[in-house]
């Protein structure tokens, strides 16, 4: 294992191995101090997506409001799901399934497309060209902006879904999917992620479909793995600290010295980040 190898995995927090319910309980009881710890909090939202992390996540999330209110003995904190189709979602019947299994306190659909689409217009009518990639990421970042204009409405804070997988790659887009005030999976790779849905008695097809962020018209349901150039399992591999092939390494760090930018918080005069 290479120095920056190492540097990456305690950078991101990632253990070789987990204990699936043990996880759980750290994410639930961490979403738990979150809100107690917040007195204007009222619960939490979420966009969710019918894949394996919004899933996780959404299901801690519900566990975490369920659990308060129980021990609290109250009716205040509330999980909200939120449907942010881009017109119809090729995959929506996973998504009805990935909300019976989190069983929400409230679940909305805000379609996207109108407004995505008047913001390309907008930009085409200042004559900025947008690729089929960036209005994807216009995209993203419409979902995040309905999670927290919902989020406000109800007294709430916006659960992401970044977990280590995903954050060494910085395949998210930056003030998109990448913002949140919350990230409860965000020591976990791809296949703990599963280990965790597993344990919760998640409908198998989910955790095991192929992951895909969808966003580009051009290449629909593209897999990530096609996206990045290398496998869930080789990522996950890497960020155990075990030997994965040369080609494999040099991919995955490329992505990750790149996307730095991505994991930090706007630069300030006060970083000395040019030192």
């Amino acid at each position: 294992m290479n120095e920056l190898q190492q540097q990456v995995i305690h950078e991101l927090h990632v253990q070789p191995e987990i204990d699936p319910q043990k996880e759980v309980r750290v994410s639930v009881d961490f979403l738990k101090a979150y809100l107690v710890g917040n007195k204007f909090l009222e619960g939490y939202v979420l966009g969710i997506s019918g894949g394996q992390d919004s899933t996780l996540a959404g299901k801690l999330g519900q566990m975490a409001v369920d659990e308060l209110n129980k021990e609290l003995a109250t009716d205040r904190y509330k999980f909200v799901a939120v449907r942010l189709p881009y017109g119809t979602q090729f995959d929506e019947e996973d998504c009805q399934d990935a909300l019976r299994f989190i069983n929400p306190t409230l679940t909305y659909t805000v379609n996207i497309k109108g407004a995505v689409d008047a913001s390309r217009l907008a930009l085409d009518t200042a004559e900025i060209s947008l690729t089929d990639f960036e209005k994807g990421n216009e995209k993203a970042r419409e979902r995040m902006k309905v999670q927290f204009s919902m989020a406000a409405f109800h007294h709430c804070a916006v659960i992401g879904t970044d977990h280590a997988a995903e954050a060494i790659t910085g395949f998210f887009t930056k003030f998109g999917d990448g913002a949140a005030d919350v990230t409860p999976l965000s020591r976990l790779n791809k296949r703990q992620g599963k280990e965790m849905l597993e344990f919760l008695g998640c409908p198998e097809h989910l955790y095991n479909k192929v992951p895909t962020a969808d966003l580009e018209e051009d290449k629909p349901a593209l897999p990530d793995e096609v996206a990045l150039g290398v496998t869930y399992t080789q990522i996950d591999d890497y960020l155990e600290g075990k030997q994965v092939p040369d080609d494999v390494r040099q991919t995955i760090e490329r992505h990750y010295l790149r996307s730095e930018h991505k994991r930090h918080l706007p630069i300030t005069v006060f970083d000395n980040f040019w030192k």
